[in-house]
């Protein structure tokens, strides 16, 4: 650790870390103490996306900060308001009105309350492939292992099977998807009762438990059965908002508009915090004549909204997400050829720059290289892969047996080839541990 670190550190074990000392940090780079440059090809947690230092965005907050760096939620501000006009601007459908959070688990939080309170019902119904943050509400709703930490949870909180065709529990030995996952979800509606459903909230695509798309129709599946028994649909769109996967929105891909959509991270690029849950007109319309139970005392804060907005401008003016779509279809290309010459990928899959490479002992049975669903250090041939890499001074995100690749939007071709070279001589070093 630094000399004389007192910070505890998030999801970990204190004792075995190290962190690296990070002083500066510009375009898909950051640098070290000694002065050693990193290629971030995690965009640090899928959140850098117009890279770091974007003057624009820099020139934003000074700005702001000279002209009002903090007034109270219960107050208007110019950049909240325009933040809030620009991204109905910018989503689909009539996702046309905003309540500003400090990030992402606060925006599923809400997200989620809100929905309680305007259908009047209480179940929340998510996936066990999910992560939505760590306050009550959001750990709740998460599915993977990171929610036991915090059990026992909230009540109303009732999880389903998910799409994931490279480990399907429903049809992994037909040729084709099926959807039979999507069945599986109106199953549990039915199991649970569908006038005590208040939501169903997933990610468009699964984020860091799996990086793993929905099959074509599952998303539409999901809405339709939604409206049959009006049963509002959350997207947490967390990660894949704000032109990761090649649109503005992750949904947009599948064209499906959900009833609430909750997003950070890309919103201000991680300059500052700040999160949203942004609703249809007609969830809206509710908190009209209701109370709005609840508030943050940074909601809408002036610093964090004038970097949103700087960061829209840059995503428009810079067409992001047509770069996105065009690099991303770059990106899997050149990983499935990496895949083709090491045994030691089973999957590549990804759309737009949000990309895995799954790591397996044996393609035939596809065992994982390290085991998932468990915070447990990693493998030993795993953790030579990863070591391989990080010496390589490029940085994905690693979990369990899955290599995550979320890089700025703005990589060069270049870079690509740079962190291209480093995941061949992590994957090298895989192979090299196969039985």
């Amino acid at each position: 650790m630094p000399l004389n670190d007192r910070r505890l550190y998030p999801w970990a074990v204190q004792g075995t870390l190290s962190p690296l000392m990070v002083t500066g940090a510009e375009g898909s780079w950051f640098t070290d103490a000694d002065g050693n440059r990193h290629l971030d090809l995690g965009a640090q947690l899928a959140y850098m996306n117009v890279g770091h230092g974007h003057p624009r965005v820099v020139e934003a907050i000074r700005r702001q900060a000279a002209e009002l760096p903090v007034i109270g939620p219960n107050f208007a501000n110019r950049p909240a308001a325009r933040l809030a006009e620009m991204l109905s601007e910018v989503t689909p459908g009539d996702l046309n009105r905003t309540f500003f959070t400090n990030g992402g688990t606060e925006a599923n939080e809400y997200a989620i309350r809100i929905a309680r309170q305007a259908t009047g019902r209480l179940k929340i119904m998510t996936r066990y492939q999910s992560y939505h943050g760590s306050t009550l509400g959001s750990i709740s709703a998460t599915g993977e292992n990171r929610r036991t930490y915090a059990e026992p949870g909230g009540v109303g909180f009732v999880k389903t099977l998910d799409p994931y065709r490279y480990r399907c529990a429903f049809c992994h030995d037909r040729d084709a998807c099926t959807l039979a996952c999507a069945d599986a979800v109106e199953q549990t509606v039915v199991g649970e009762g569908p006038e005590t459903v208040a939501a169903i909230m997933v990610e468009p695509v699964t984020g860091l438990s799996g990086f793993v798309p929905p099959p074509d129709g599952y998303l539409r599946r999901l809405r339709e059965l939604c409206d049959r028994y009006g049963i509002l649909l959350i997207f947490d769109e967390v990660i894949t908002g704000f032109c990761r996967t090649g649109r503005w929105f992750g949904c947009q891909v599948w064209d499906v508009t959900p009833d609430l959509m909750t997003v950070a991270k890309g919103i201000t690029s991680g300059y500052l915090p700040l999160g949203a849950t942004i609703v249809s007109d007609r969830v809206a319309a509710y908190f009209d004549d209701h109370y709005l139970g609840g508030g943050l005392t940074y909601a809408a804060h002036p610093l964090a909204c004038a970097a949103g907005c700087a960061t829209l401008e840059v995503y428009l003016e810079e067409d992001l997400a047509e770069r996105a779509a065009t690099m991303g279809a770059k990106l899997l290309e050149r990983l499935r050829k990496l895949a083709d010459r090491h045994p030691s990928v089973g999957d590549v899959r990804g759309v737009g720059m949000l990309a895995c490479l799954e790591l397996v002992r044996d393609r035939q049975t596809r065992e994982p290289l390290s085991p998932q669903r468990t915070e447990a250090p990693v493998s030993a041939a795993m953790a030579e892969a990863r070591r391989a890499i990080l010496a390589r001074r490029v940085w994905p995100l690693f979990r369990w047996n899955l290599i995550g690749l979320t890089p700025p939007l703005t990589l060069t071709e270049a870079e690509l080839d740079e962190g291209l070279a480093a995941l061949d001589a992590g994957l090298t070093a895989a192979d090299a541990a196969l039985p």
